[in-house]
């Protein structure tokens, strides 16, 4: 019982030791902070104590009657004590940046009330106000920051006032003329302590989004040809998988069908057992040729051999499934009593042709394998001026099938997405009689998706 203590004082030893991994980012910005504040005091009292002597070095002032306070003096320090509360009133920019950008615009007035004569360097208080004005844009959003900036304009523009009036000895003198310049000073002094802030934060923070949206838009770029190579990758492994379940499905499940009849006939009809191994080594080598032609087709270095299959060579493909099963063929050509004949198929496309070659070939094989004994009739009709329609019918099965016969579903899956592909009609489905039907029509001119829409209705119903 005694190892179970540390095992369970050990989560609170990892909850305490993730309060350490926030702290280097508390510190990052506690030291951020410190510097802004730094900087902010170091350069208001650089100023304060380089102004008067650059001012006295200045040819231009010499005859001028330019008062500034002594250093050490009660306004000086005033001023000074003043300029360092604003530095140090920006180290709560993080937390409250609009309570420091108010706080940091309240304190000149201060100033002016209690040092009046420091008026000649009263100009450097309005620093503080333009870097609060900074750190408040670059963390409170425009529209939430426009009260803060407002009443610290208005504290700008009233401590002009101020020292105005307590420098002219209140109201009793001049007060339109004066106070009218003197509020005039003061607004201009709010544009360049909070306006020009503003405007340059702005400017940045628009350059700062654009550059964001520049680079979330090439991102998502980036992001859609990615999912576009993904689809075609996954359209190719569909039709690679279509194309060997149909090469398997076919030859496998003959040879399959032919080896329970040659184990019956071995012994009763020795003749016909021998006919049919040949049949199935003539399956077997079919099934090699179409394999090597598929792996031809996936590699660059390897040309196909064998032209694609087409609607012609259904006739063929009826003529050997005749071995195994009952299979009758029905060509229904074109009229040619108009003294003109056309190939079986013509106008259709190469692809919708393979289409529907492999479709006789997959019913084919579904019939075999779950209607063993059913008689089955593929019908050609090629009459139709405008489209070539292949149905494969079989009846219910007459003799139970031999062994396990797992249906997967991806026969008629691989039916749903050639059809799809080549833009044909295609209706499956079981019969009145009990039996399965299979019809695929074929548009002969190149328009996907033509005389197709009463098909996918029989379909989708």
């Amino acid at each position: 019982m005694a190892p179970a203590e540390p095992r369970a004082q050990r989560p609170q030893a990892e909850a305490g030791g993730a309060a350490p991994a926030r702290r280097p980012a508390t510190a990052r910005e506690g030291r951020t902070d410190l510097l802004v504040a730094l900087g902010t005091a170091v350069v208001a009292l650089g100023l304060l104590l380089a102004l008067p002597p650059l001012d006295a070095a200045d040819p231009d002032t010499i005859g001028d009657t330019v008062s500034y306070p002594a250093v050490g003096s009660a306004p000086w320090t005033v001023l000074t004590l003043g300029l360092l509360a604003q530095a140090a009133a920006l180290l709560a920019a993080r937390r409250a940046p609009r309570t420091t950008l108010v706080v940091v615009a309240a304190i000149p007035v201060l100033v002016a009330v209690l040092a009046p004569q420091a008026f000649e360097l009263f100009g450097l208080t309005p620093f503080a106000i333009a870097v609060a004005v900074v750190l408040a844009a670059l963390r409170v959003p425009l529209a939430r920051l426009w009260p803060a900036l407002t009443a610290a304009a208005v504290l700008v523009v009233v401590g002009g006032a101020v020292l105005w009036a307590v420098t002219s000895g209140g109201f009793r003198a001049s007060f339109g003329q004066g106070l009218t310049g003197s509020v005039g000073q003061g607004v201009l002094q709010a544009v360049g302590a909070v306006g020009l802030p503003l405007l340059v934060t702005l400017v940045v923070l628009s350059r700062r989004e654009v550059r964001v949206a520049r680079t979330a838009e090439a991102t998502a770029v980036d992001r859609e040809q990615d999912a576009l190579i993904d689809a075609a990758v996954s359209r190719e492994r569909a039709a690679m998988a279509r194309e060997l379940h149909d090469i398997a499905a076919h030859h496998l499940s003959g040879i399959a069908l032919m080896s329970a009849v040659i184990d019956r006939q071995i012994d009763t009809d020795p003749e016909r057992a021998h006919e049919g191994v040949r049949q199935v080594r003539e399956q077997s080598t079919a099934v090699l040729e179409d394999l090597r032609r598929l792996v031809g087709l996936l590699r660059d270095d390897s040309p196909a051999e064998r032209a694609v299959e087409t609607v012609a060579g259904i006739v063929d493909l009826v003529e050997r499934a005749r071995f195994r099963s009952d299979v009758r063929l029905d060509v229904l050509a074109a009229d040619p009593a108009g003294g003109s004949s056309r190939p079986l198929g013509d106008g259709v496309g190469p692809l919708a042709q393979l289409a529907a070659y492999r479709t006789v070939q997959e019913a084919l094989a579904n019939a075999a394998l779950h209607a063993p004994g059913a008689a089955c009739t593929v019908t050609i009709d090629d009459r139709a001026d405008d489209h070539l329609e292949v149905r494969v019918e079989n009846g219910p099965s007459s003799v139970p099938a031999q062994g396990s016969t797992p249906a997967g579903g991806n026969g008629l899956r691989g039916m749903r997405e050639r059809a799809e592909l080549v833009g044909a009609g295609l209706q499956v489905g079981p019969t009145d009689d009990g039996g399965w039907l299979v019809a695929v029509r074929l548009s002969r001119e190149a328009q996907p998706g033509s005389d197709t829409t009463n098909d996918d209705t029989e379909v989708a119903r």
